[in-house]
Order: structure tokens, then C-alpha cells, then sequence
């Protein structure tokens, strides 16, 4: 499985997946001082989840697009059923709660979550303190990424 995620190439220097934005802020799956790294299963996905959380005056701010390759034997934590207004925004505790138990309990580097956007597709939680991440192949090479101007 391949694993995408669009940050500013500020943020992306040492590891664009070592969860130091959700750490600092949390997010829509984890409570701030949780470390976990957010990425999506598409590059398309992981466009439009970067676009629905930044202000448009912003989004062309020197894109990368980093990749994660997960070997097929890396255990995937199952998603736990979700409450009925889990794509409420913003988002209900309840599924902080969801990431934050992913990560304490250590026993899967990774767990996919339906993305709020796209319910049909998903989003991947990364716990980048499990033993696993390191069997895991970054891209060498970020790829460059700019918005086209009729999506901002």
C-alpha cells in the first residue's frame, strides 16, 4: 500500500511522517500531544484534505508531495465502528479518542479511517514510534505540487 501526504516543504524536513503537526495541534483523529502522522491512500485524496484545511490565500506555499510505501505483511489495526455524525465538522471527541487509543496501545504502525470528505475512501493513521515504520520505504524524491488556481 502506498501512502500520500501534501505538506509545505518546510514541515516535510526530517520525516514528512513524523506527526509533529498533530502532535502540536491534533486533528480530526488524534488529541494534540498524541504523536500520529495523517496520510491519505490517493494523491488525489491527499490534495483535497490538504484544500479543505487551509485558508486558499496559503495553499500554493512551496508543495511537496511525500510517499510512504507500507509492505503488505504490516499489520493494519481495524477501524472501530464510528458514531453516526463522525464527518461533523469540526469533528466529535469521539474520534480523537479513536487515534489516541491507536497509537497508546502500540499494537499496529498503522489503522485506516474513512476520509470526511470521500467516506468511500480512506485516510491512514501512522503511528511513527511503532517498530514497523522503520520497515517502511519513503520516496527519495519529494514531488513538487501546485494547486491549479480553479481549486483555490
Amino acid at each position: 500500500m502506498q501512502v500520500y501526504r501534501l505538506l509545505r516543504r518546510e514541515f516535510a524536513s526530517p520525516d514528512p511522517f513524523s506527526g509533529e503537526g498533530a502532535f502540536l495541534y491534533g486533528g480530526r483523529w488524534s488529541s494534540p500531544g498524541t504523536r500520529v502522522s495523517y496520510g491519505s491512500t490517493y494523491r488525489s485524496l491527499a490534495v483535497l484534505e490538504y484544500r479543505a484545511h487551509v485558508d486558499p490565500a496559503f495553499a500554493n506555499q512551496d508543495l511537496v508531495i511525500a510517499t510512504l510505501v507500507i509492505p503488505e505483511d504490516v499489520l493494519i489495526s481495524p477501524t472501530p465502528p464510528l458514531p453516526e455524525n463522525w464527518r461533523r465538522s469540526p469533528a466529535p471527541e469521539t474520534l480523537r479518542e479513536v487515534g489516541d487509543r491507536f497509537v497508546a496501545a502500540g499494537e499496529a504502525a498503522v489503522m485506516l479511517v474513512p476520509s470526511a470528505i470521500l467516506p468511500e475512501e480512506n485516510n491512514v493513521l501512522l503511528n511513527p514510534r511503532h517498530r514497523d515504520m522503520g520497515r517502511m520505504v519513503r520516496a527519495a524524491e519529494l514531488a513538487e505540487f501546485r494547486f491549479d488556481p480553479r481549486l483555490l
